[in-house]
């Protein structure tokens, strides 16, 4: 599943630890998040969504062509 959190991140101005603070995970699991190295739980994945006040969808996208 790709994602474009750090491009949101980034536009936004604030690190890897402000954002894990902002939605209660760790630095190390907003890296590993952004490095498409975990998947994040549905309730991550709102919480995230709800930070940047977009869909989910806008942030994950499940058909990043592997089959």
């Amino acid at each position: 599943m790709q994602n474009n959190l750090s491009e949101r991140r980034e536009a936004e101005g604030i690190s890897q630890g402000d954002l894990a603070e902002a939605v209660d995970v760790t630095r190390q699991t907003i890296n590993a998040i952004e490095r498409n190295r975990y998947d994040p739980s549905l309730e991550l994945a709102f919480d995230l969504a709800t930070h940047f006040d977009c869909a989910i969808e806008d942030i994950f996208d499940p058909d990043d062509g592997e089959d």
